[in-house]
């Protein structure tokens, strides 16, 4: 209730937009955890990869510059402390349907195709997050093939 309030005085004061704080338990934090957890897998955030982030975050939740480098700061330090997918992927089952999820997994396909490759470890992560999500290992191919056809690489670059 204090955040809630604090969050109406902002905005009457022109402070804090609702867009620029994302809570724990919001989905699209827990999505871009997952998007920079693929990113990162091969080491550090490259600016190719910061900037691929940067647009699917910013196209899929409609958040401008400042609000898209808030959530990839706050998911990145989400991924730091993560042992696990679970509390992502769990919170993501609770908010979203069927074609909610699709998207996430669409999503990280898109990260994981920034740079026209997948990795053993990309595709292992892939998987099992696809998994988690209650994702069919058809559907999870068929995103593949799509997002790898719309990037301009193949499906089986491995």
């Amino acid at each position: 209730m204090l955040a809630d309030l604090r969050h109406f005085f902002a905005e009457l004061t022109g402070g804090e937009k609702p867009q620029d704080r994302f809570a724990e338990n919001d989905y699209r934090r827990a999505a871009a955890a997952l998007l920079v957890h693929i990113a990162t897998l091969d080491g550090e955030l490259t600016e190719e990869k910061r900037r691929k982030l940067h647009a699917i975050l910013g196209a899929q939740f409609s958040l401008d510059s400042a609000a898209t480098d808030a959530l990839i700061a706050e998911a990145s330090a989400d991924d730091r402390e993560a042992v696990d997918f679970y509390h992502f992927t769990s919170l993501i089952m609770r908010t979203l349907d069927e074609a909610g999820r699709l998207r996430i997994v669409e999503m990280l396909w898109e990260m994981v195709y920034a740079d026209r490759k997948v990795t053993e470890f990309e595709a292992n992560v892939m998987w099992r997050v696809g998994d988690l999500l209650a994702v069919s290992s058809r559907d999870r191919i068929a995103l593949r093939e799509r997002v790898a056809a719309a990037q301009g690489a193949s499906a089986s670059d491995m």
